[in-house]
């Protein structure tokens, strides 16, 4: 039990430490969305290319790093005296990958654009092409910073991206025009009609900085690249990739396919409105990622054993237990958070909660992934991602030309619902986890019946509104305190047995 409960603290505050990266540096970065949604107007369309092109970016990483993330976790927990040499390997490999990826990138350029309809300005393509190769590359380097229990240097690099992209953006979007009208023989470079490729070009410069805060790390390299032992890792990754295709396209196919969907002007409008409105339902993944981050070495670190199994499952009824609350909190206060974008998107607010419960479901399915691949049939997840990426498109193909982007919505959480069902009944067949299903369904039913008086009970006046939203969210948080009170005593306990440590 006090081994239980360790490991449950040092996940616990390993996972603070990486939300200083991910969830504070995220919020952070939502200063962007009200800078972007006020400076760049809905009727432009521009909003909607910037959501265009992280989405492709999102599919380009994951293509690019072929998860090798999780594959040198795997490795390098099973041959830790080799740590080094795996870490040298897949570095290798993603950097070798990225490399020949740019160099066809800039080869093709023209058909490229042209295809996906930029070819009046290829210079976002190349520029996006760079940081997502760049961000790769850094992929393997950061899980290296996570398997040597070094979370402080992560969050640090993390926060200086977020930092420098934010100061840049403030510059080119505040500054600039006023030192133009005042300096013009300074600011000839500065355009005001290209303020979309200002977005591309800061995140470009801030992704090459932090790159060079790897270098202490990049001596690693010399351990080269083992070919034998990169056969192996390639058998593992192979279904990774797949699945990670398969799943970052539940992410982001929707806006990848809306503008061939809703073709012209008016899709890019929609998309953009799309765009803003779930950036807000975003709190959910910079939880999951924060999440993530602490979870893969202690499960990975853990292996099958029956305490690992049953730590698995109160991880799991944590985590949804915040994710839910996260859920409400969101619901609760959005009549104030949704002036972090500007009054032309607001008629998209209504995904909201549609989107972030897709991303409470993308999460459990994230939790129910261990089990095939801590045994390596990582070609389970491939399948299950590929079924649920088909609903997607399936209801997006059909629905989008209806009823636009709240079918985008509602396919986000068809097609990880699917995958969540899948999942959670070959997993219980081939390797059970007593994950107490019953009891998350209960949390679920909880959260909605409150967010239901939410929208059912809306008194008038601001004030009261946010009044009783918050007396729902007590009540949630009351209900949950009380049922996992030993839960509760077991986790802050692990907490302080590590930090007396």
């Amino acid at each position: 039990m006090d081994k239980s409960r360790n490991s449950l603290g040092r996940l616990f505050s390993d996972t603070m430490i990486y939300g200083l990266s991910s969830i504070v540096g995220r919020f952070l970065n939502y200063l962007l969305v009200p800078l972007y949604t006020y400076k760049i107007a809905a009727s432009s369309g521009g909003y909607g290319v910037v959501t265009e092109m992280y989405a492709y970016t999102a599919l380009l990483l994951v293509i690019l790093t072929f998860g090798m993330e999780t594959t040198f976790f795997y490795f390098a927990n099973k041959q830790k005296e080799r740590a080094e040499q795996v870490f040298s390997t897949a570095a290798l490999a993603v950097g070798g990958v990225s490399a020949l990826f740019v160099t066809l990138l800039c080869v093709g350029i023209g058909p490229i654009t042209k295809a996906m309809g930029y070819g009046l300005h290829p210079e976002y393509v190349v520029m996006m092409g760079i940081v997502v190769a760049l961000d790769a590359f850094q992929a393997v380097f950061f899980a290296l910073l996570r398997f040597q229990d070094r979370p402080w240097k992560f969050a640090l690099l993390k926060l200086l991206f977020v930092v420098f992209n934010i100061g840049l953006n403030l510059f080119v979007f505040v500054l600039a025009p006023g030192l133009q009208a005042k300096y013009p023989q300074l600011m000839g470079w500065y355009d005001p009609n290209w303020q979309v490729g200002y977005v591309f070009a800061a995140n470009l410069v801030c992704t090459s900085c932090i790159t060079l805060g790897f270098l202490p790390e990049m001596r690693l390299l010399r351990h080269g690249l083992d070919k034998h032992l990169l056969k192996q890792m390639l058998g593992y990754t192979w279904p990774l990739l797949l699945l990670g295709v398969v799943g970052i396209l539940n992410q982001v196919a929707d806006k990848i396919c809306f503008r061939h969907l809703v073709p012209g002007s008016e899709g890019e409008v929609q998309l953009g409105i799309y765009g803003a409105c779930v950036k807000i339902a975003m709190i959910m993944a910079m939880i999951t990622q924060a999440f993530r981050y602490a979870y893969e070495p202690f499960v990975f670190g853990g292996g099958q054993n029956r305490e690992s199994k049953e730590s698995q499952a109160v991880v799991m009824k944590y985590f949804v237990v915040f994710a839910l609350l996260a859920f409400l909190v969101v619901m609760a206060y959005l009549d104030v958070l949704k002036y972090v974008i500007d009054s032309d998107y607001w008629e998209g607010l209504r995904v909201v909660p549609i989107v972030m419960i897709a991303e409470i479901l993308m999460s459990v399915y994230f939790n129910l992934s261990f089990w095939y691949k801590l045994s390596g049939e990582t070609w389970w997840g491939a399948i299950f991602s590929a079924v649920g990426c088909a609903v997607l498109l399936a209801v997006n193909i059909i629905g989008v030309p209806r009823w636009g982007y709240m079918a985008c919505a509602w396919g986000g959480v068809a097609g990880y619902g699917v995958c969540v069902v899948l999942s959670y009944l070959v997993g219980q067949r081939r390797n059970p986890v007593p994950y107490g299903m019953w009891t998350l369904g209960g949390y679920f039913a909880l959260a909605l019946l409150l967010y239901g008086l939410t929208v059912w009970v809306k008194p008038e006046a601001l004030g009261w509104r946010i009044a009783w939203n918050s007396l729902l969210v007590v009540v949630y948080v009351a209900v949950v305190a009380w049922n996992e009170r030993v839960l509760l005593k077991r986790v802050l306990g692990g907490f302080a047995h590590r930090r007396s440590n």
